[in-house]
This record gives structure tokens, C-alpha cells and sequence, in this order.
């Protein structure tokens, strides 16, 4: 059995595991995100690997991380809550101190990738994966193969335009409407709330206790999920979207969504469009990237 050292890297929070070529979780753990620099990242990740060489023979190393991966390079593009990140080429960094091989992968992408290999997409060759948190992110898979498109942004979904598009230049984007985030700060708004004091548990709790302005915004923002996945179905009519993120653990969310779509099917319209939840949750980006470095190890076997 091969085994791996597999990492999740968060703004807050690194998770990391030992884990073998099936998926299966040998021991897992975390630890807070180092916020001194690059170094001290490069390092921490070196101390974590060299605690598992102490336990098994690890054959590479996989890093689910924030932002727009070159996975040839090594390089991150874009920005995220992890500033040091960006710029520097963290696989040849850590494959350095390693002495072993290294891949990276956009954190929503390593979300879509679980789902494909051991998952709710497992019988499906093509597929999007929508991760919905502060923004909106995914994952458009096709083939079982991610589709990154010219500029490292397919699946990028959040910047879809939605609405307000004519009376100025750009309209509100997917994320600004139809994220987690988005609907915390319209219900901060309309309750004279600081942001700060909710978060999408305790926003679906004063909905539930009865609060008609709070079940109002949640409607719509039901309606914003579900026009955002209506319009992917169109585009790219794929044979399952998947939902995730923290918001999706809600066991009514998932119904009202396909209910809305169901609402929008008319004469013109005709797609049964539906959604389906995404079967894993924090540990998806460790099973995801785990995978992708299994296909980028095939690949580079093919090729050679």
C-alpha cells in the first residue's frame, strides 16, 4: 500500500492527514495557518511530512490550496486570506526540503474531485460542483477531468453577473448575491445586525423562530442559488450539479432549491433541472487533492 501526506490549506487552519492510495484516512489532524511568511509555512508543512515518514513509507505530497493554481508550474495566482502564498513556486519549494514529489490544486476544484472519484459524482463523467461560503466557488468537470480553462478560472462561478446590469457598468455578481456571505450582510442590513454578530447557522435560526423579513431575504436568496444553477445547467448541460459548503448541511435547503427550479420550467424551458448535495464535507478537499495527485502521477506515467 502506497500512503501520502495530504494537506488543506485554509486561512485559519491547515488540515492535514495520513492517508493511503484508496482514500482511506489513516490519522488526521490540523493546525493554525502560520502567519509569519513563507518560510514558516514551507516549514511547517516539512515538520508534518517528517512526523509521517516516521510512521510510513510517503510516496508525495498533496496540497489543496486558496486561489488559481498553475498545476504545472507550482505557481498560485490571484489573491486569498493567504498573501504569501501567491507568487512564489510552492511546489518546488516544499519538493526542495521534501526530497519528494509535490501537487497542488485549487481548493474548490480538490471539492469536485471527491465527489468524481468516491462520491455523489462517482457514476457521472460530467459534472459541476458548486461550494457555497463568503463567495460562490466550483468546480466544472468534464470527463472526470477538471476544465481550467485559458486563464486558470473555469469554474469561477461567483463571477457570474446577475443582476443590476443595466444602469451602470458591471452588475452584482453570483457571490455578491447568492453566497453564504451575501445573505449574512442583507440580513444584517434589514435587522439594523453587524455582520459580524450572524453567520448562516444563526441567520436560518431567527428564520425559523418565526422572523418574516429574515425568511423573506432567505427566499431570495434561494431564488439567486437557484437561477445561478439553472443558467449552468443551460451553458453547459452537464449530467449532475453538485452543491456544497457549510450552507448545504441544512436538511430543508436542498429541497427548496429544486423545488424553486422546478418552478422555472416553462414552455421554452424544458430541462428537468436539479441539484444534489455534495457527500463530503470537511474532509472533501483532502480526498480531492489526494486524487489529483494520483492523476497527475498517471499522467506523468503515461507521458514518460
Amino acid at each position: 500500500m502506497n500512503y501520502y501526506a495530504v494537506f488543506d490549506v485554509g486561512g485559519s487552519a491547515i488540515k492535514y492527514a495520513l492517508m493511503d492510495e484508496t482514500g482511506l484516512f489513516i490519522e488526521k489532524s490540523s493546525i493554525p495557518t502560520p502567519k509569519e511568511g513563507l518560510e514558516a509555512f514551507v516549514d511547517t508543512i516539512h515538520c508534518i511530512v517528517k512526523g509521517y515518514e516516521q510512521k510510513a513509507d510517503i510516496k508525495g505530497i498533496a496540497l489543496s490550496v486558496p486561489g488559481a493554481v498553475d498545476v504545472e508550474k507550482g505557481h498560485i495566482e490571484g489573491a486569498s486570506a493567504i498573501p504569501y502564498l501567491h507568487g512564489p513556486n510552492i511546489k518546488r519549494l516544499i519538493q526542495d526540503v521534501t526530497y519528494l514529489p509535490v501537487e497542488l490544486e485549487n481548493d474548490a476544484n480538490c471539492a469536485g474531485l471527491a465527489e468524481g472519484w468516491l462520491g455523489a459524482a462517482k457514476m457521472v463523467k460530467d459534472y459541476i460542483c458548486i461550494v457555497v461560503g463568503t463567495g460562490i466557488g466550483g468546480a466544472l468537470v468534464i470527463d472526470k477531468k477538471i476544465r481550467r480553462g485559458k486563464n486558470l478560472h473555469g469554474g469561477e462561478f461567483g463571477f457570474m453577473i446577475m443582476e443590476d446590469y443595466l444602469e451602470q457598468p458591471i452588475g452584482e455578481a453570483w457571490s455578491a448575491l447568492g453566497a453564504t456571505g451575501a445573505l449574512i450582510k442583507r440580513v444584517a442590513k434589514r435587522k439594523g445586525m453587524e455582520p459580524v454578530s450572524l453567520d448562516g447557522k444563526k441567520v436560518f435560526q431567527i428564520a425559523d423562530d418565526g422572523d418574516e423579513e429574515v425568511q423573506d431575504e432567505i427566499n431570495k436568496f434561494i431564488k439567486r442559488l437557484a437561477v445561478g444553477i439553472f443558467n449552468l445547467q443551460y451553458a453547459i448541460d452537464p449530467e449532475k450539479i453538485l452543491i456544497g459548503g457549510a450552507i448545504s448541511e441544512r436538511a430543508d435547503l436542498i429541497d427548496k432549491i429544486n423545488e424553486t427550479l422546478g418552478q422555472m420550467k416553462n414552455k421554452t424551458h424544458t430541462l428537468d433541472v436539479k441539484v444534489e448535495k455534495c457527500q463530503f464535507g470537511n474532509d472533501s478537499n483532502l480526498i480531492g487533492v489526494l486524487y489529483h495527485f494520483l492523476q497527475r502521477r498517471n499522467e506523468s506515467k503515461i507521458r514518460n
